[in-house]
């Protein structure tokens, strides 16, 4: 569950930092709006890989799409481009 502290707490740094592991996140506030999330670095990676992997999908999906619409290039073809 994640932590909702207003950013004045960064005060006493350590202590937010306490409470950031690899699944529980703090949310600072400015103003009492959300302004900032601090993250374990083990789950800064897994959301980059996470973005990665969606990005390569997505891009799959829409080559897919146009393969479909377009028509799909034989391996002949591939290879002849491949040669020139």
């Amino acid at each position: 569950m994640p932590a909702i502290k207003p950013i004045s707490d960064l005060r006493n740094y350590t202590e937010v930092l306490k409470e950031v592991d690899a699944v529980s996140r703090v949310y600072l506030t400015r103003n009492g709006h959300g302004a900032y999330a601090i993250m374990s670095i083990e789950e800064a990676d897994e959301l980059d890989r996470l973005k990665a992997a969606h990005s390569i999908v997505a891009d799959l999906n829409r080559s897919k799409e146009r393969a479909e619409k377009e028509g799909w290039v034989s391996d002949d073809e591939i290879q002849a481009i491949m040669r020139d």
